[in-house]
């Protein structure tokens, strides 16, 4: 394992639509195993390969599926392909942070929840409903799939205070 330089803004990777992944291989695991590292030594809470270099349709997720509940364990998710299926009606206002842009808050408006369809790291299809918290990151990082980073989405971006609290960087 290796852990990877994470791509901040300028850079015109963040701006591309990835590759849809079709060979579960090695490289592709050596790939899943570096982004875990690098997302967990950053910390954040989520990870898209873009941020790392690589334009394919990979993320990696780190977050309890049920933020409601205190002392919930972290459960690790990692979609290759992933596609929001389906959203809720419902939204929520939220601060983001991003491990790509460095040094910036912004308040962004997601779906409550929503279904995600995509693959395991050995090509098993799969879906997961998430919402909350979880559902944000989910959002958050297949954005970044699209070319699309939270600024982008944002109604309002700032320069966070000493003295506020860090955020998980998704």
């Amino acid at each position: 394992m290796t852990l990877r330089e994470i791509v901040t803004l300028p850079d015109p990777i963040l701006r591309r639509k990835t590759r849809t992944i079709s060979r579960f291989d090695a490289e592709l695991q050596s790939l899943v195993e570096d982004m875990i590292e690098t997302m967990r030594a950053a910390p954040g809470v989520g990870l898209a390969a873009p941020q790392v270099g690589v334009s394919d349709r990979l993320i990696v997720v780190e977050y309890p599926e049920d933020d409601a509940q205190e002392d919930t364990p972290k459960k690790l998710f990692v979609v290759v392909n992933p596609e929001i299926k389906e959203t809720s009606a419902e939204t929520e206002m939220g601060i983001e942070g991003c491990l790509s842009i460095p040094g910036l808050h912004g308040e962004v408006e997601r779906a409550l929840a929503v279904t995600v369809k995509g693959q395991t790291r050995r090509g098993q299809p799969f879906k997961i409903k998430a919402k909350g918290w979880l559902a944000r990151i989910f959002q958050h990082e297949i954005d970044h799939l699209n070319g699309v980073v939270f600024t982008d989405r944002a109604t309002k971006v700032w320069k966070p205070a000493p003295e506020e609290p860090v955020l998980d960087n998704v």
